[in-house]
């Protein structure tokens, strides 16, 4: 059944003049459906230049809103609707705009993992992968980051002239990594490296050979001598990981680092969406044209010839 539903969604796809993107988080017959698969910086430029007239993305709310604020004249579908962040949802826009208040003179920066009401009162937008290069073009010395804690502390250990102020949020799977398990697989796999997403703790971060995005980690595999890796970031990445080193070997520390909402996508409900249209994204015009300020920052700001703003 599995394969005659992939027939039928490939052909339905090009019915649709669809494109199908997919996180590095999304179950691995997912990705290998996609017509895109990557990290949420590199699938934000598929969406906003991609010829075709719907989106079908495969991840959480937020990456398929900002799909939609970039693209505003295309459809863009997700294959389930309930399928958040709750990274995301710690920040709110009336939230932000209180301690915005507090601190008039900062320059507002939103990690991408935030929901379209928060981009519609932020400065820039950055992704893990973007935030340091980004942040060399941002002049300004004081810096409000959110919705993340774990990121905007590692990327603040980078510009110590900057003042931070850093929202309390966090991401759940990153989160609670745990040393302990890490340092169990190092005793287990001696010469194994340590390869870190931002997300995580200090504690975490300060222990490993290598911190940087999905992207930036399959790179880092793929390039290095090593044969073995500890990977300390949600497992669907492994996915893509073993594609690209089928004779290295991929170690999760505790064995399970799992985002449930990522998991939500399935060949009948990816299916059942494009055929019929359904969790289109629908933002507020007034929203997304806020919104699309940080975002369309993020990529002029990312570009090889970016200047100060």
């Amino acid at each position: 059944m599995g394969a005659d539903l992939v027939k039928e969604i490939l052909k339905l796809k090009k019915e649709k003049n669809a494109v199908i993107l997919a996180h590095y988080y999304q179950p691995g017959f997912v990705q290998e459906l996609a017509d895109y698969v990557g990290d949420s910086y590199y699938l934000s430029e598929v969406a906003r230049d991609c010829t075709e007239e719907t989106i079908m993305f495969c991840g959480v709310r937020f990456m398929a809103e900002s799909a939609k604020i970039l693209s505003p004249h295309k459809t863009v579908l997700m294959p389930c609707a309930s399928a958040g962040c709750s990274m995301a949802d710690m920040a709110s826009g009336k939230a932000l705009l209180e301690l915005k208040e507090k601190y008039p003179e900062a320059y507002v920066v939103c990690y991408i993992n935030s929901t379209a009401n928060v981009k519609a009162h932020c400065d820039l937008a950055v992704t893990s992968s973007s935030a340091l290069k980004i942040l060399k073009n941002v002049p300004s010395k004081q810096i409000m980051f959110l919705p993340d804690r774990n990121l905007g502390e590692y990327i603040s250990e980078f510009f110590p002239e900057k003042e931070f102020i850093l929202w309390d949020g966090f991401c759940r799977c990153h989160n609670k990594i745990s040393r302990e398990d890490i340092l169990k697989e190092k005793e287990k796999h001696k010469g194994a490296k340590v390869l870190v997403h931002p997300e995580c703790t200090k504690e975490i971060r300060d222990i490993a050979d290598y911190v940087g995005s999905t992207s930036g980690i399959i790179d880092y595999a793929t390039k290095n001598d090593g044969n073995e890796f500890i990977i300390a970031t949600e497992e669907g990445i492994l996915h893509e990981l073993k594609k690209k080193n089928p004779n290295k070997d991929f170690f999760i520390p505790g064995d399970k680092i799992c985002c449930q909402d990522m998991k939500k996508t399935t060949l009948e409900n990816l299916y059942d969406a494009l055929l019929n249209g359904k969790n289109e994204m629908i933002l507020n015009e007034d929203i997304r044209k806020k919104a699309l300020k940080s975002l369309e920052n993020m990529h002029i700001l990312a570009s090889e010839d970016a200047k100060d703003i």
